[in-house]
C-alpha cells in the first residue's frame, strides 16, 4: 500500500563504470518523485559513484524519504565511508524493518489502501461523523465542535473516499477526523468476514501487567485488573502522562480506536514495546495491515442499519448506542480465530 521506489543496478550489460552511472541516475529521478520509501539494491556499485550518491542521498533524507539497502559483510567499511553516522545497521528479519520502519507511518499505509469509490453521504453530529460509501459505512470520533466543518460538507460530498482518507496527513484535528470515517468506510465492509466480538477477551488470560488507554464498554468484566490511563481520569485512574510509565513492560495493551484520530496510536505502539496489543472501538479502521504495526487485535463495527446510525449520529447518542446498528467484529493477527 505504500509507494516504493526501487532502485536496481543488474549492470545491463554495462561496464562497471556505467552501471553505476546509470543507477545514480535512476537513483536522482526516484528522488524527483518523492516516494515514501527507497529501496537501492547492490550497494557496492554505488560505491563507484559516491560523490554523486553522497549528495542524493543527502537530499532525500532531509526530505524525509527514508532509504533501504542491502550491504554484504565485506561492505560494512564502505559504507559507513559513503553514507556516514546517519546510517542504521538493520539485522535483515521484518521485526527489525518494521521497527525501523515506525509506527507513525501507518496513516499514510491506510490510506494508499482506500479505493476512488464515492462518498455516497456525510453525516455529522456534536460527537460524532459518519461516512457512507459503496460498499460500507465509517465512524469516527470529532475532537471539536463540527461548526467548522459544517460549511465544507458540500465539497466533501463530491470527493472519493480516497480523496477522504488523504486528509489524515492533516493536522487539523477535525480533518482527521473525516479521513477516519472514511478509511473506516472502506475497510469496514458490510461483506467482510471476522469473528464476532471485539476480540479482547482473546487477552484476558495473558499474565502480567495490562494497560486500557482509555475505556470501552464491558472493559469491567473483560480487563477488570487493567491499569486505565485517560485524558480526564477518575478516582483509581491515570492521566495520560502516565503512559510513559505504564506502557513500557507491560503485558497486555487495549487502546481505544479513538486513538487514531487523536493520533497517540503511534506513541502507544511506540511505548507498547513487545506487548500484545489490541484496538478496539467503533472507530477502528478493520485492516490487516495494523498488524504489521503490532496490533494483534482489531475490534471494530460493521454498520448494518445506515438510516438509524445516521439518525443516532446526528442525536449525538453515546458510544454504547451506536453498537446498536451494527455488529461488532474482530480480525487477529494470523487469522480469525474466535475467543
Amino acid at each position: 500500500a505504500t509507494d516504493v521506489v526501487t532502485v536496481i543496478d543488474r549492470g545491463d550489460g554495462c561496464s562497471g563504470k556505467a552501471a553505476a552511472a546509470m543507477a545514480l541516475h535512476r537513483l536522482q529521478a526516484a528522488m524527483r518523485d518523492t516516494p515514501d520509501l527507497l529501496i537501492i539494491s547492490r550497494f557496492q556499485a554505488f560505491d563507484k559513484a559516491k560523490q554523486g550518491l553522497r549528495g542524493t542521498l543527502a537530499e532525500g533524507t532531509e526530505a524525509g524519504i527514508p532509504v533501504l539497502t542491502s550491504i554484504a559483510g565485506r561492505c560494512q567499511e564502505k559504507s559507513r565511508e559513503t553514507i556516514g553516522s546517519a546510517a542504521t545497521l538493520l539485522a535483515a528479519d521484518p521485526a527489525a524493518l518494521w521497527q525501523w520502519w515506525g509506527p507513525d507511518r501507518l496513516y499514510a499505509d491506510l490510506m494508499q489502501g482506500v479505493a476512488e469509490d464515492e462518498v455516497r453521504d456525510i453525516v455529522v453530529g456534536p460527537r460524532w461523523i459518519m461516512v457512507e460509501g459503496p460498499h460500507g459505512t465509517g465512524l469516527a470520533y470529532l475532537p471539536r465542535h463540527p461548526h467548522t466543518l459544517l460549511p465544507r460538507l458540500a465539497t466533501f460530498r463530491q470527493a472519493s473516499l480516497r480523496d477522504l482518507a488523504r486528509l489524515c496527513l492533516s493536522w487539523d484535528p477535525v480533518e482527521m477526523a473525516v479521513a477516519g470515517a472514511a478509511i473506516n468506510a472502506h475497510y469496514n465492509r458490510y461483506d467482510l468476514e471476522a469473528c464476532l466480538g471485539t476480540g479482547v477477551g482473546a487477552l484476558r488470560t495473558v499474565p502480567g501487567r495490562a494497560v486500557a488507554v482509555g475505556s470501552f464498554p464491558g472493559m469491567g468484566e473483560t480487563l477488570g485488573h487493567a491499569k486505565v490511563i485517560e485524558t480526564d481520569p477518575r478516582q483509581g485512574e491515570y492521566p495520560t502522562i502516565a503512559m510513559d510509565s505504564l506502557l513500557p513492560g507491560a503485558s497486555v495493551v487495549v487502546g481505544t480506536s479513538s486513538l487514531l484520530v487523536k493520533r497517540i496510536l503511534p506513541r502507544v505502539l511506540r511505548l507498547a514495546g513487545q506487548a500484545r496489543v489490541a484496538l478496539v472501538g467503533p472507530f477502528t479502521p478493520l485492516s490487516p495491515r495494523l498488524h504489521s504495526y503490532g496490533v494483534e487485535v482489531l475490534g471494530g463495527l460493521i454498520v448494518r442499519d445506515v438510516a438509524g446510525l445516521a439518525a443516532a449520529v446526528r442525536e449525538g447518542a453515546s458510544q454504547r448506542a451506536l453498537a446498536m446498528f451494527g455488529r461488532y467484529v474482530h480480525l487477529r493477527e494470523g487469522g480469525m480465530r474466535p475467543d
